[in-house]
């Protein structure tokens, strides 16, 4: 199962209401260089040799120069999907609070369910025996459900931080996360890995597209040195 990614005003939308989104950005394939050449006094060597290090920074596991590179998103994901990004720590996250702001209407509807993985306990398969437009309508119903109890206790008065805990996990939040390019690459190795759940995994594929944007030469070095690990 793939995802289409299209670029609207520096969106990149992933699942049905999602988005990823560039902030900022600092660093670069040559500050890369540059922190890894500094221990010698040195700089660019030109285009062919700052290239060649920046591979053998890689393929050697010397990681630090990769850390003087930012990136800042905006991310737009059901909450189940952020509490799974979360787990990746060294980085910084500011999410949106339901205790201050109303939750609007978005919850995450798949296209349609995968079954259990029976060997991968924490794993799913394509289904083709589910009777889809059934199970769909079971799902949408429940939180239509629990949207609407949600907006009732507000109009009664209920604290915004109570209300919201009837209200399921496929809810949207959106949440900035910084990041160093060190942690990027482990995130995307991780999160775009064939295991990882699909609903992540096309989040990981969308960051890995910026990424590769903004640091040809690290992502060069980076997919080379993830197919000879496959390889072998």
């Amino acid at each position: 199962m793939t995802q289409n990614l299209t670029t609207e005003e520096g969106i990149i939308s992933v699942l049905d209401k999602g988005f990823v989104k560039l902030i900022d950005f600092m660093g670069g394939d040559n500050r890369v260089v540059s922190s890894a050449r500094v221990t010698f006094g040195g700089v660019t060597k030109g285009e062919e040799k700052d290239k060649m290090l920046i591979k053998y920074l890689m393929d050697h596991a010397h990681h630090t120069p990769f850390e003087h590179c930012s990136f800042q998103f905006l991310i737009k994901c059901p909450i189940f999907v952020a509490r799974q990004w979360m787990r990746h720590r060294m980085c910084s996250y500011n999410e949106v609070s339901a205790r201050y702001t109303e939750v609007k209407d978005e919850f995450y509807i798949p296209k349609e369910f995968r079954v259990q993985d029976t060997h991968n306990k924490q794993g799913s398969l394509k289904a083709t025996d589910l009777d889809n437009a059934k199970l769909l309508k079971i799902y949408e119903d429940s939180i239509e459900a629990s949207y609407q109890a949600y907006q009732k206790l507000l109009e009664a008065g209920v604290a915004r931080e109570m209300a919201r805990g009837i209200l399921p996990v496929a809810q949207y939040t959106q949440f900035y996360w910084t990041i160093n390019a060190r942690s990027l690459m482990n995130f995307i190795n991780l999160r775009a890995e064939g295991h990882a759940q699909y609903e992540i995994r096309v989040y990981a594929e969308a960051i890995a597209k910026i990424f590769k944007e903004k640091m040809p030469w690290s992502w060069e070095a980076f997919e080379a040195l993830k197919n000879k690990a496959t390889a072998k």
